[in-house]
């Protein structure tokens, strides 16, 4: 098994979650492949982001990196606010008991229904296009309501060393920076109301460096649009981007520079932009190495030399396991045998899934305990992007239960 930044518990060679064992969850959910998410992994991450982080600055919880909603409901409690991207994403927030005041919505194409359902229950809405502002504007003269309104801002930078980029050159995300000022100008004739910006660069960034300078150079970018916008900037979402590793040679993010980097900006911004709200959008960070993925080992065979396990799930629960979720070349997530954690590496394996494709892998030559049927493989780093995020009606197999403990 790959070492894990944050280990975790395991008695008489089984894995613990939660402290309860494989077979136990298993017989819970009469499952044999599930995620598991432990709550006290999730209160303490959040714990020691606070203790580092400015107090000013809020963290939102990006509802998409994990929507099950026992674990939505459970970061709603710790976190400022949520952001969705989706109107089942909205709905989940909504009943989540956070207040719609602290609820924003990004995402291209929002539908007209959309951003009524947005409209009617009083979110803040980041605007990715002029279409969105215009329909948003009809909508709301519609129903007489005034929708509250951010832009979503496409800057010219982006995220160095982003696992994904999202802003910087042409990109389907927010508005291009040199084409806000426009939109600013004609939110007051349109009818809605501003409130602030929402400028986010990229994902998965293990470089601390790199995203405290994507952070003051995002908030010297509001600052300047700032001068046109037609109200004070209340809300002002700096992104996110904090990676986590999952392979071999990964570091943990060094938070010490986004710190001193949020420091320098909250001060600016106490002088500058005296009402906005400032807050990081977080998922993976949050979320991601407080879950597992457990399959139940159904076979054993070699084939030409090569040993392979076969599992009861597989790309159709854990695609970004797979590799086949923004990997370029496949590398294998943190793996072990989850009965078997006292034991000492003996085998060379590959590890795949029961669809009929040669993409359902979870794991590739990777040297583990002796594994027979019957036993777990574990896949770690898997709280986020797993469950939602696969194509679980390939194959029209059953699909992965899940369980917050």
């Amino acid at each position: 098994m790959n070492k894990l930044a944050v280990p975790w518990p395991s008695r008489n060679g089984e894995l613990l979650i939660g402290g309860r064992t494989l077979d136990d969850i298993a017989n819970t959910l009469r499952s044999d492949a599930f995620y598991a998410y432990d709550r006290a992994h999730l209160e303490r991450r959040m714990a020691e982001l606070r203790a580092v982080l400015p107090s000013t600055i809020g963290i939102h919880y990006a509802v998409k990196a994990n929507p099950l909603p026992e674990l939505v409901a459970c970061m709603a409690a710790q976190a400022d606010g949520l952001d969705v991207a989706s109107l089942r994403e909205l709905q989940l927030a909504l009943a989540s008991g956070v207040a719609p005041a602290a609820i924003s919505y990004a995402g291209p194409g929002k539908t007209e229904r959309d951003l009524a359902a947005a409209l009617e229950a009083g979110i803040l809405l980041n605007l990715e296009s002029v279409r969105e502002a215009e329909t948003l504007a009809r909508l709301s003269a519609e129903r007489g309501r005034t929708a509250r309104v951010a832009i979503r801002v496409n800057p010219a930078f982006e995220l160095r060393g982003a696992g994904m980029r999202m802003g910087g050159g042409a990109k389907p995300f927010g508005i291009d920076e040199e084409a806000v000022p426009d939109l600013l100008g004609r939110l007051q004739s349109l009818g809605l109301a501003f409130e602030g910006f929402h400028i986010y660069c990229g994902s998965q960034s293990l470089n601390g460096e790199a995203v405290a300078q994507t952070q003051r150079e995002s908030y010297a970018l509001a600052h300047r649009l700032a001068t046109q916008a037609p109200a004070p900037v209340r809300s002002l979402n700096l992104g996110g981007g904090f990676g986590i590793p999952y392979f071999p040679g990964e570091q943990p993010l060094d938070l010490a520079p986004i710190a001193d980097a949020l420091a320098e900006i909250t001060s600016a911004a106490a002088r500058e932009l005296p009402q906005a709200r400032l807050h990081l959008e977080l998922g993976r960070y949050l979320v991601g190495e407080a879950g597992i993925y457990a399959t139940r080992i159904v076979d054993k065979k070699v084939s030409r030399g090569q040993t392979f396990l076969i599992t009861a799930g597989g790309m159709n629960h854990h695609l970004a396991a797979s590799g086949n979720l923004g990997q370029v070349i496949r590398k294998n997530y943190p793996v072990a045998i989850g009965n078997r954690m006292d034991a000492a590496p003996a085998e060379t394996v590959n590890i795949h899934g029961s669809l009929c494709t040669p993409l359902d892998v979870l794991a590739s030559k990777v040297v583990l305990p002796t594994a027979e049927p019957g036993d777990w493989v574990v896949l770690f780093q898997s709280g986020a992007y797993g469950a939602s995020a696969s194509p679980q009606g390939f194959l029209s197999l059953p699909p992965p239960a899940e369980i917050l403990i």
